[in-house]
């Protein structure tokens, strides 16, 4: 199953768009343009179907925090997905969001469709006669969403990872207290150590495979346990030596240590995988080639995951592998951020051979950066 198309209004930049969403897709765009928002509105979604509504809401300041400041008359938040199970089945989850007069987030509108049958249609004669109810959402409630787990299931199977490097090798130094799923890496070798040996060995010769293009020395890649219990993930290297070298992630380089949670992060879990911003710390002859490896790594997989990566990088983007229908650029305005496809013009100079790099890229530079330069020469 994955997202096929995406419906927002006021929902952080995006006061009102809609888009196609393929298995793999780039969003592309200048500072602040919400790909973080735009990411942010599934890890919303994950985050009800785990934790409930109050909390995602509140874990991101309220309500008036979530709504788009270009929200005029019509104040509501809206969040319609579709989601492709097959060829034949299609699922649609609508939610309308607002806060009462104490603040609580509370639901305007919930539908569930299957197809053209409507499974859900909220508010219901139960929600009149007692508005508590409004302030859960039934996708959070297995009593309520019986008919439709397999949304709610899908929901929190979405992952979002953003590894920073300093924080796998110390995670006690960013938080003394264990985290779970935590999509900067502070239980990251945790979660590695635990996954069953025969998957996580098989995981790392196929990692260490596709690293020494990157990392020709590498010659094998283990997890082992230090004396009181911590996780390490360990690298041998070939030298003059007659023995490998040996390196613990705490002498690994960022760009190395990054690359392999990437490649990790794919292999782990079965839902949708987000990943922001994937070329921080790599070599550019390194970021040019991500595209193909993250494809032949997803490829290998008997059920693909969903992958949607935001990025500034014209290497990556110079991929002739990518089509016009997987990149979506985001474009400011003064009535909030515009999800915009490629335009048949777009389509047609990328058909004629031009990569999403040579169309698209040079579209995303802020209006105002020549005379950002022009600041600093006087």
């Amino acid at each position: 199953m994955h997202f096929s198309h995406i419906k927002l209004r006021n929902w952080k930049n995006f006061k009102d768009i809609e888009a196609d969403l393929g298995l793999r897709m780039f969003l592309i765009g200048p500072n602040a343009s919400g790909k973080s928002n735009l990411l942010d509105v599934l890890r919303f979604l994950r985050d009800i179907a785990n934790d409930g509504l109050e909390k995602a809401v509140n874990t991101r300041g309220g309500i008036s925090a979530i709504r788009c400041l270009a929200a005029t008359r019509y104040s509501n938040i809206d969040i319609e997905v579709t989601l492709a199970e097959n060829e034949h089945d299609e699922w649609r989850y609508r939610l309308s969001l607002n806060q009462d007069n104490v603040q609580r987030p509370i639901v305007r509108e919930e539908i569930v469709y299957k197809q053209t049958e409507r499974l859900l249609q909220r508010p219901n004669e139960e929600d009149k006669q007692d508005q508590l109810r409004l302030t859960q959402t039934a996708l959070e409630q297995v009593s309520e969403n019986r008919q439709f787990r397999i949304v709610a299931d899908f929901f929190k199977s979405i992952s979002y990872q953003h590894l920073l490097p300093q924080v796998v090798r110390d995670p006690r130094g960013f938080s003394p207290l264990p985290v779970q799923n935590d999509p900067y890496g502070r239980d990251f070798l945790l979660r590695l150590w635990k996954t069953t040996p025969k998957t996580r060995d098989a995981r790392l010769k196929k990692i260490t495979r596709a690293l020494q293009s990157a990392v020709p020395q590498l010659t094998e890649l283990e997890a082992v346990l230090d004396s009181s219990g911590v996780p390490h993930l360990i690298g041998r290297y070939s030298h003059w030596r007659p023995h490998d070298a040996r390196q613990s992630e705490n002498q690994f380089s960022d760009g190395t240590l990054r690359l392999f949670g990437l490649l990790w992060t794919i292999y782990e879990g079965s839902g949708p995988l987000m990943l922001e911003e994937p070329e921080l710390s790599l070599h550019p002859e390194v970021v040019r080639r991500l595209p193909t490896i993250f494809y032949r790594i997803n490829r290998s997989r008997k059920e693909p995951r969903q992958l949607i990566i935001s990025t500034h990088s014209e290497e990556i983007l110079q991929d002739e592998g990518i089509g016009p229908e997987e990149v979506l650029r985001l474009e400011p305005s003064p009535d909030g951020t515009l999800l915009l496809p490629p335009d048949e013009a777009d389509r047609q100079a990328m058909a004629s051979g031009l990569t999403a790099a040579d169309v698209l890229m040079p579209r995303t530079a802020p209006e105002n950066i020549r005379q950002l330069a022009l600041e600093f020469e006087l």
